[in-house]
């Protein structure tokens, strides 16, 4: 039987299931049975949750957690973190507590610039192509006046155009390059909707141009789109202490354990497959207050890991040192996020985030999500300079093995009660569970 279909997206919702059911899977039954426990008992939130996307059948669930006793710039929060991996909650928590006794977190906003680019071809002399630029360069911006007057009158809007020779890289190569204040929303329609007149009105201009011959005065305009990329959209964190204060660790003196964290992060400076999974360490609790609060994840991991590599080679995105008698970590991420548009007008359990939070703007929003990946990455580097990372980890990950195993209850408790001074691995709760039907 073909499993092709034309008009697919035109189908119901429950003649999509049906179809999709009954050509994929051996019981079609339980499949749609599955489907339909998963869609929200509310319909309309479901409603909502099924006009996010195209071809929407139900949800898919990732735990929702909190981390309390995050105490930044003096102020306490708990943070909301969705994830699904088992030891990146446990892991925040650790540390909020751990720093909160200590000072706790700082935090500062280095920028919010978010960047647009215009790609074009044109055959012409850089030189004439420069006059063109200077003399055209107000009426290119004006004709997004219709579009910027909201964006200007909460006082954002462009802040700035630049034309960029790039025929090094490419023949008749150019870029108009555009940077863009958007307040508390993330702006990707704003830019986008910027980016696309400009780029009309770079064309029109170009053809009524007398300064350009007829077989130069045609700019060929190949796209135009915002970049995720923004090292001048900056959020700070840091922790500090006296190092008196880190105690011993694991047999380790004070000292012993601030030199050796130091140089574990060192490490991650310095080699970059070491540094890729330490900056993995980094996003767990990025990306999970990322996805909290209804913003895009995809964007902010590949904003981060092209910071990694501003110097040349993939690095540390944190860094820790000792000042004197001082410890000190610190890390700067760059986060374009938004807080109004999007799902977070939309999405009830980010709405929820956003006022545990106490409804941050933009800006403190930064601050909380940076915040929460030198958390992560703290009790990372604590646990693999000290314990090890699998102790903590494989603590965490005990029950996943054990509902893989359809462990009962009475099983479960045992387990966790044995695995408190063993090892935990697959094979040795699979043993355990044998001894203890």
């Amino acid at each position: 039987m073909s499993k092709k279909i034309e008009g697919f997206s035109k189908l119901s919702k429950a003649e999509k299931i049906e179809w999709i059911t009954r050509l994929h899977f051996d019981n079609p039954e339980k499949a749609q049975t599955l489907i339909n426990d998963y869609n929200h008992s509310h319909p309309e939130i479901q409603k909502i949750h099924d006009e996010f996307i195209e071809n929407s059948l139900t949800n898919f669930y990732m735990p929702l957690g909190v981390a309390p006793n995050f105490l930044i710039n003096g102020e306490t929060y708990t943070i909301p973190m969705a994830i699904e991996e088992s030891s990146v909650v446990a892991a925040a928590c650790k540390s909020a507590k751990y720093w909160a006794s200590r000072g706790g977190f700082k935090t500062r906003i280095l920028g919010t610039e978010k960047i647009g680019q215009v790609h074009f071809l044109f055959k012409g002399k850089t030189e004439k192509l420069n006059l063109f630029f200077k003399a055209k360069k107000q009426s290119l911006l004006e004709s997004t006046s219709s579009i910027t007057q909201n964006m200007r009158n909460r006082g954002g809007g462009i802040t700035g155009i630049s034309l960029r020779d790039k025929t090094d890289l490419l023949e008749d190569y150019y870029q108009l390059h555009l940077t863009f204040e958007t307040v508390d929303s993330m702006g990707a329609n704003f830019i986008n909707s910027c980016l696309e007149q400009i780029a009309k009105t770079l064309e029109a201009t170009a053809e009524a141009y007398d300064g350009f011959t007829e077989e130069e005065n045609k700019i060929e305009v190949i796209m135009s789109i915002l970049s995720n990329y923004v090292p001048d959209c900056l959020a700070q964190a840091s922790v500090r202490c006296p190092i008196r204060q880190l105690e011993e660790q694991e047999g380790l003196s004070s000292r012993e354990f601030a030199e050796k964290f130091v140089r574990a992060v060192n490490i991650a400076k310095n080699e970059p497959f070491r540094a890729v999974t330490h900056n993995k360490g980094i996003m767990n609790g990025v990306d999970a207050v990322v996805i909290a609060t209804g913003n895009d994840f995809r964007a902010i991991a590949a904003a981060v890991h092209a910071y990694a590599s501003k110097d040349g080679s993939y690095s540390s995105l944190s860094n820790a040192y000792i000042e004197g008698d001082e410890f000190i970590f610190e890390i700067k991420l760059p986060l374009a996020i938004g807080t109004v548009g999007g799902l977070t007008q939309l999405h009830p359990m980010v709405k929820w985030s956003m006022e545990l939070l106490g409804n941050p703007n933009s800006r403190s929003l930064m601050e909380i999500i940076v915040v929460a990946g030198l958390a992560q990455n703290f009790a990372a580097v604590r646990s693999l300079v000290t314990s090890g990372i699998q102790k903590g980890h494989m603590k965490m990950h005990l029950l996943n093995i054990l509902n893989q195993q359809n462990a009962t209850d009475a099983q479960k408790e045992k387990a966790v009660a044995f695995f408190k001074n063993n090892t935990v691995s697959f094979s040795a709760v699979s043993d355990f569970l044998k001894s203890n039907p």
